[in-house]
């Protein structure tokens, strides 16, 4: 297992990019939430949610557990072990952590045409050095320890819901995430767009400005906006002209409609319409969304959060993902922590392993 570097080939220089997210997965990576403090108090209705989303992602594919002690472990297995489906996939490793969100301190992987796989592992600071990240900040050694992968070390904070991919060399990204002067204040656009050409396989870097009022990550494009497919793009919406995500919103859908492809070819732009009621929480207004899915091997996860859009927004992604059971499932208690299922979540697409020994460069 080889540790490259930027002085090494890039993964686009060996044939590898980001495959999109609802390519084959091997397994999904998460973490199982342990302090409760972080949750304000709330620790055990978001394990119970949480259960939830981890025992329906085992019906479909391997999950790989992260625990951070023994009471996580035991916890984690008890609740695991109950329900009806007492035979999940599910594999657990016990590893330092400090929260949660593993989307954006977890590995990048990427997956050339011989279906190989490796991964990138870019700094993460907890968004801006928010909270605590060091522990998390380590996971994907952890995980390249785990599958003997060769990967590359970068020292370029990203985080995996600040990009969103459609598996055809476009990207989506916000200027309010990646722009913040407590990421890479030395990065312009163009460098995001050479560093993520070189390292995800990214041909055209496509930008809207901002995100969710209040999402302490500056405006992940995973809280908003995702593809569906190559051609298709599903964004968040706010009718309501008198809330603060109704401009923005509304700014960002005019954006993707003038949008193209590397074919010079519009997207299909599909509206998604924002939980109807305002949630609060103990650091002020929450950022629901229903934009924060996760596709996986025959399934949607979709966050619900007992909101008269619920059964809306699932009337929308439906039709979006034919062959696959969309299945909506409660966030109330997580969405308390400023993210939902996307965030709590890192697929590791099919294939075998790359070890990078190829490459005679390395440590």
């Amino acid at each position: 297992m080889k540790h490259l570097t930027p002085h090494d080939p890039s993964p686009r220089a060996l044939g590898f990019a980001m495959p999109p997210e609802w390519a084959g997965h091997a397994a999904t990576w998460m973490s199982w939430p342990a302090d409760d403090d972080l949750w304000f108090g709330q620790l055990e209705a978001v394990r119970t949610e949480y259960a939830q989303l981890a025992a329906t992602i085992a019906r479909f594919e391997r999950v790989e557990l992260l625990v951070r002690d023994e009471e996580s472990e035991r916890d984690a297995r008890r609740r695991l072990a109950s329900g009806p489906d007492s035979s999940l996939d599910i594999q657990f490793h016990r590893v330092p952590l400090d929260d949660v969100w593993i989307r954006d301190n977890g590995p990048i992987f990427v997956r050339n045409e011989q279906n190989e796989l490796a991964f990138t592992n870019w700094k993460f600071n907890s968004w801006g050095e928010k909270f605590e990240w060091k522990n998390d900040d380590r996971v994907p050694e952890y995980v390249a320890a785990q599958l003997g992968m060769g990967h590359w070390d970068l020292s370029t904070v990203l985080e995996g819901g600040a990009i969103e991919v459609n598996g055809d060399g476009v990207a989506l990204v916000t200027r309010s995430c990646l722009l913040t002067p407590t990421r890479n204040p030395h990065l312009s656009e163009q460098d995001y767009a050479t560093l993520l050409g070189a390292y995800l396989g990214i041909d055209k870097l496509l930008w809207l400005d901002g995100g969710l009022e209040n999402d302490h990550t500056d405006g992940h494009i995973d809280t908003i906006t995702r593809f569906t497919d190559p051609q298709t793009i599903v964004t968040s919406v706010e009718h309501d002209p008198a809330d603060a995500n109704h401009a923005v919103m509304g700014h960002n859908l005019k954006q993707l409609r003038e949008m193209q492809d590397g074919q010079q070819r519009p997207f299909r732009v599909v509206e998604l319409p924002l939980p109807a009621l305002r949630l609060e929480g103990e650091e002020g207004r929450l950022p629901p969304t229903y934009a924060n899915f996760y596709i996986g091997n025959g399934f949607v996860v979709v966050p619900q959060y007992g909101d008269p859009n619920d059964q809306r927004a699932l009337d929308v992604l439906t039709p979006l993902f034919p062959g696959r059971e969309v299945i909506g499932l409660p966030s109330r208690a997580i969405i308390g922590g400023g993210g939902s299922f996307h965030c709590m979540t890192q697929q590791q697409p099919e294939g075998t392993v790359w070890s990078g020994e190829e490459v005679g460069v390395g440590a």
